[in-house]
């Protein structure tokens, strides 16, 4: 799984490089990627937070208690999913400019954006039904423990993608500004991110039908068990609406910082780029850890085996802590040289993309609490507990809008987003406090918090001298030189000084997590 998802997210880097060199950083590439955010918001609201979290549990459930191994259950909820997104697809169609609404302000300097924006909506709202395509079949897999196809086909989103951005620097003409955008482009752009996911989504369904899951529509949903599911989705429904808020809000007011300096690159895209490179590491190891062991998780709840429970979360934390940590840090000490190594190129220059390095560094420790929620929010769920997540969910997401909202207000435009991406840490932190107080509860017990505290202090002992090294050794490097080959010399130096420190440091403080990762002793 981990290989898939290093495969997929290095696949995705290479799609992202090249779309910043195609649009920039600034106010156009804003108006695409918030119309690439409107669909994947869409369809979590709809369901996709649901069939994330809620009916993996249900779907272990009905394989291991009904006389046909679940197979009936499967197919009426692959039904029910199925219509449910064809309708909301639609009618998000139909409603794309109050939609587009909530995430980008129409105002008349800005109306042109506005509008280019809805265009692009159009074609990329599709996207919806897609995404629930790949989700509910990829958790039919994840139900029979096969994990790999889900992680894989992604790639194929990713090769779509980068051949279409190929082409459009190949044949189009680059665009400066909103203005310069051709219908041409646009249609490209649209039709082309929209197949993609098409692609990726329509792919596992040879994978299904391998691991033997058959396809038969059918709609005698009364009485057959999926009241429950839909009750479990209700306050999972709630905690995505509750995060799709604080996403709605901070996409706004980055957007605004956009409209004010359209090529500064200290807006929304900025503020996306950053955010999906700071996640990388979560993605490739905390996701792939928690997608096998939500199942186990849940069959351990199912059995009455709690001490399982808390052993496979603490076991998670402290394997997942030793690349998490570092990675963290790295962000902290290398962000202005990742972003200018990544991203200035083509449409984008050293100095638009130098905010985007500042958020990265703002985001840069906040990987830790997020990464170490994410993981603990999948205990509750191994109860079918959605309740409490909701409540956790509208915590943080509170703290979050409530620090952005300080900065959009109280700082200049060039520096607003980066300070609502510190806001971002900070919510990650607050809802972690709340996420383990209650779980602890949840869990009648502590969760070995002893040794995941031990492994988490040595890992933070080892990671910020060596990040700090790290930091030593690429600012030596940049007073050489600031072109491409002295910035990738700087971020090189920088990166290996780091890895090495830490690893030196963390097998002197003994901790035991490096054994278990791939490739080590």
């Amino acid at each position: 799984m981990a290989v898939g998802t290093v495969v997929s997210r290095a696949t995705g880097l290479i799609r992202q490089v090249l779309q910043a060199a195609a649009l920039g950083t600034g106010l156009l590439a804003s108006t695409y990627n918030t119309a690439n955010t409107v669909p994947t918001s869409l369809y979590t609201l709809l369901i996709g937070g649901a069939l994330n979290a809620v009916l993996v549990p249900q779907l272990v459930r009905a394989r291991a208690t009904q006389p046909d191994g679940g197979r009936a259950y499967e197919q009426r909820l692959v039904t029910l999913v199925v219509c449910v997104l064809a309708a909301g697809t639609a009618l998000a169609v139909w409603a794309a400019p109050q939609i587009v609404g909530v995430y980008m302000r129409d105002t008349p300097d800005g109306h042109q954006a506005f509008e280019l924006t809805v265009t692009f909506a159009r074609f990329l709202l599709p996207q919806i039904f897609f995404y629930g395509l790949f989700g509910i079949y990829g958790q039919v897999l994840n139900a029979r423990e096969k994990f790999g196809a889900m992680m894989w086909t992604p790639v194929l989103n990713n090769v779509v993608l980068v051949a279409m951005f190929a082409a459009y620097l190949g044949l189009m003409t680059v665009p400066g500004q909103v203005a310069d955008v051709t219908a041409d482009e646009v249609r490209l752009l649209g039709i082309g991110t929209t197949a993609g996911i098409a692609v990726q989504a329509l792919a596992l369904i040879p994978f299904a039908r391998a691991a033997g899951f058959r396809f038969r529509p059918r709609f005698d949903w009364r009485g057959t068990g999926l009241g429950g599911s839909v009750h479990a989705a209700k306050w999972t429904l709630l905690f995505v609406l509750a995060n799709q808020v604080a996403l709605a809000v901070v996409t706004n007011y980055a957007n605004a910082a956009d409209q004010e300096l359209p090529e500064a690159g200290a807006g929304y895209s900025a503020y996306t780029y950053a955010q999906t490179i700071w996640m990388l590491p979560q993605s490739i190891v905390t996701v792939s850890l928690v997608t096998a062991l939500l199942p186990r998780m849940s069959r351990a709840v199912a059995e009455g085996r709690i001490p399982d429970l808390r052993a496979d979360l603490s076991r998670g934390l402290r394997i997942s802590g030793a690349v998490i940590v570092p990675a963290a840090f790295l962000f902290v000490a290398l962000g202005p040289q990742i972003a200018s190594l990544l991203f200035a190129h083509g449409a984008a220059d050293a100095a638009s993309v130098r905010p985007l390095g500042y958020m990265l560094q703002a985001f840069g420790l906040g990987l830790i609490p997020f990464s170490a929620q994410y993981l603990l929010l999948r205990g509750f769920y191994a109860f079918e507990d959605t309740r409490t997540p909701f409540f956790m969910a509208a915590w943080t997401a509170g703290v979050n809008i409530a620090l952005a909202t300080a900065c959009h207000l109280l700082l200049p435009p060039r520096w607003a987003v980066v300070g609502m991406a510190g806001a971002y840490t900070l919510s990650c932190l607050a809802g972690l406090t709340l996420t383990a107080y209650l779980l602890r509860r949840k869990l009648g017990g502590r969760l070995d918090e002893g040794g995941v505290r031990r492994t988490y202090v040595k890992l933070l002992c080892a990671a910020g001298p060596a990040a700090a090294l790290g930091w030593a050794a690429a600012r030596t490097c940049t007073a050489l030189g600031s072109g491409t080959w002295q910035t990738a010399a700087a971020l090189t130096a920088g990166a290996l000084t780091t890895v090495l420190g830490y690893l030196v440091l963390a097998r002197l403080m003994k901790v035991a997590e490096l054994r278990r990762l791939p490739g080590t002793r």
